[in-house]
């Protein structure tokens, strides 16, 4: 099984491939320059390329021997919708897109998997390569799916990986069952009626409206969802108005809810247009609630967490691998993808630095040897010569 010291060989170019992604970022479903790149590699490395799955998502095909066992392994590729403050000489050179969540390094990491299995072939059946477009609330997991991902590509299980920043460059964390919660965002728009500023008797206020729903839509996650349950919802953006002298027509107010369970989000979703509709109409106003499920809970296979925290501890060692890590109130949406196939997502260490989604993130060229190995060391695994041979 590779080790982090047998992909180090690879690492310098795998390095300047990441920093090049990073300084060129891309929205999702606009990945056309990394997906180009992605292709272009795997074809170099000998791999079967298919592109434009789920409009810019490309999968890569490499088959050993005559096993007809098959294994699917997932990165994403997007970038965010945000300026970078790194200070770092391959910053971002595109204003309003930056690379703050480490897609750029987990599209690197599979594409040093792709490039050691492709040159040591020391597996027998078929991995697929999956680079997935748009994960950062647009439905890229969705749309492959939709596009035939497992019917033009079958696998036996499906795996993804994502950097955590705050552990330790090579450890990893996982957990089996409910891992990461499921996501939506929501828009709610208040319509009253506007007037002079100095004559708020003849308004229906808008803002007074926003604010009693802003603090009653609290009262969901403490008296609707059951204390057993875990959900969170959070109002982050509310505007309204532009002028001093002006109550306005209308506001607006938005958010995201998460939850560990489909059926809590359902509860949130009802529970959020009754408030809206009623704290609206008691003032006089009205409110539509927009409510948009984007992620799944993500529910790693309890098989599926210990085939890759197995795989993980042959890279690192045991004591380098949290096998029962604490849920994650983030979304992923990989989370439709282990909804059809059997699979799991890991954690690998980032080590110490800005955090997620912060304009001076950068991912840690450092942790690439072990995600290249963890994957090489997870298709070796379940993918054994003299299995289905």
């Amino acid at each position: 099984m590779p080790s982090a010291d047998d992909v180090r060989p690879l690492h310098a170019e795998l390095t300047e491939i990441r920093r090049d992604i990073h300084a060129h970022p891309e929205l999702g479903f606009e990945e056309q320059r990394t997906s180009a790149l992605v292709a272009r590699k795997l074809r170099e490395w000998g791999l079967e390329v298919h592109t434009g799955i789920g409009g810019t998502g490309v999968v890569g095909v490499l088959r050993r021997g005559n096993g007809q066992a098959s294994i699917g392994l997932r990165c994403d590729m997007d970038a965010l919708s945000m300026d970078e403050d790194s200070g770092l000489a391959y910053a971002s050179g595109h204003a309003g897109r930056m690379h703050a969540c480490g897609h750029d390094g987990h599209t690197t990491m599979l594409l040093g998997a792709a490039r050691y299995l492709a040159q040591s072939g020391n597996f027998n059946g078929c991995v697929n390569f999956i680079f997935q477009p748009a994960e950062e609330g647009r439905g890229g997991a969705e749309a492959m799916l939709k596009d035939g991902l497992f019917n033009r590509f079958p696998c036996d299980t499906v795996h993804g990986m994502h950097n955590k920043v705050g552990v330790p460059v090579g450890r990893f964390v996982i957990r089996p069952g409910d891992a990461m919660a499921g996501g939506a965002f929501f828009d709610i728009a208040i319509t009253g009626r506007g007037s002079h500023g100095a004559r708020p008797e003849a308004s229906v206020d808008p803002v007074v409206v926003a604010a009693h729903l802003t603090a009653a839509l609290q009262s969901i996650v403490a008296r609707n969802v059951p204390p057993a349950d875990i959900a969170v919802l959070s109002v982050t953006r509310i505007a309204s108005g532009d002028a001093y002298n002006v109550i306005p027509q209308t506001a607006t107010l938005a958010g995201t809810a998460r939850t560990f369970r489909r059926e809590t989000m359902s509860l949130v979703e009802e529970s959020m247009k009754r408030l809206a509709a009623g704290i609206a109409a008691g003032f006089g106003a009205t409110a539509t609630v927009d409510f948009r499920f984007l992620f799944a809970p993500l529910v790693n296979d309890p098989a599926q967490a210990k085939a890759m925290a197995d795989a993980a501890a042959a890279v690192v060692g045991e004591a380098a691998v949290e096998r029962n890590g604490p849920r994650n109130n983030a979304s992923e949406d990989f989370s439709f993808m282990v909804e059809q196939v059997p699979g799991a997502l890991i954690s690998i260490g980032n080590g110490d630095g800005a955090q997620l989604h912060n304009p001076a993130y950068d991912f840690n060229d450092a942790a690439i040897p072990y995600g290249v190995a963890l994957w090489a060391t997870l298709v070796e695994r379940q993918l054994a010569k003299g299995i289905g041979a």
